[in-house]
């Protein structure tokens, strides 16, 4: 029985320094539009190379929905947003621990796994032929709101509406076009470069709806986080703005909001 107790102590006692060390290591967790899904993961995967000891979860989701998830408590300590406009929420609420800052700006496309879509454009929609149309939703998802705009400025969308499929996020209609649930999806550009998405695309003029301004924002959680603060820098750096770029998300202008 002496023996047991023995070794069961010198388990334990070789485990300690692991345990204390994975307590001590700085962590931190992020909300993220899911157009970033594949940007995001690049980012964190390429900053964690020069800090390995980091424990950095991500939180893919719609921005609407992650800022309210947020509001009710949610412990997050970044937000980045597809839309400026949910981070500007967050401060006038008194949940932010920061200035608003913004990452990029984002590209919308017509996307199909089964069709050919080089050279379509908004007003070819309305044929029979492109089926049903996934777009995210447009009551919290920056893209679905987008795609709206875009389909309501061609004069499609009374046509379409019958035959929009919605998902909770342009990560979720991405799925509904790639599984053939829909023929088409009006999408995040950054989601049809993933090699993952075999199919093709036409892009969407971005003057046909209000520019897609991403912007983040240190949580009012997050206030006091070092890692969160040094993420947040690192995010504007060169190194992490080709990464962005390498998924379709052209730099903000100077001088934005």
């Amino acid at each position: 029985m002496r023996l047991l107790f023995r070794l069961l102590f010198v388990l334990a006692a070789s485990f300690m320094p692991a345990l204390a060390h994975a307590a001590s290591s700085p962590q931190m967790t992020i909300a993220a539009a899911a157009d970033l899904h594949n940007a995001m993961d690049d980012v964190v995967a390429a900053y964690r190379r020069d800090h390995p000891t980091t424990a950095i979860n991500v939180v893919y989701g719609s921005s609407g929905a992650l800022l309210a998830q947020i509001e009710q408590g949610a412990p997050f300590d970044l937000f980045f947003s597809a839309d400026s406009d949910y981070p500007h929420q967050l401060i006038a609420h008194g949940q932010a621990g920061g200035q608003s800052i913004p990452y990029a700006v984002g590209h919308l496309v017509l996307w199909s796994a089964s069709i050919d879509m080089r050279g379509v454009r908004l007003t070819d929609l309305a044929q029979s032929r492109f089926g049903r149309i996934a777009i995210a939703n447009p009551t919290h998802a920056p893209y679905g709101k987008r795609a709206e705009q875009a389909l309501r400025g061609a004069g499609v969308w009374s046509a379409l509406e019958p035959r929009l499929v919605y998902g909770e996020s342009i990560a979720q209609a991405a799925q509904f076009a790639q599984s053939g649930n829909a023929q088409v999806g009006v999408l995040a550009l950054s989601l049809v470069l993933e090699p993952a998405m075999k199919g093709s695309y036409a892009p969407v003029p971005d003057t046909a709806f209000e520019p897609l301004l991403q912007s983040f924002v240190l949580t009012k959680h997050g206030a006091d986080n070092g890692l969160a603060r040094d993420f947040a820098g690192y995010v504007q750096s060169p190194g992490a703005r080709a990464v962005l770029a390498h998924y379709g998300f052209s730099p903000p202008t100077a001088g934005e909001p």
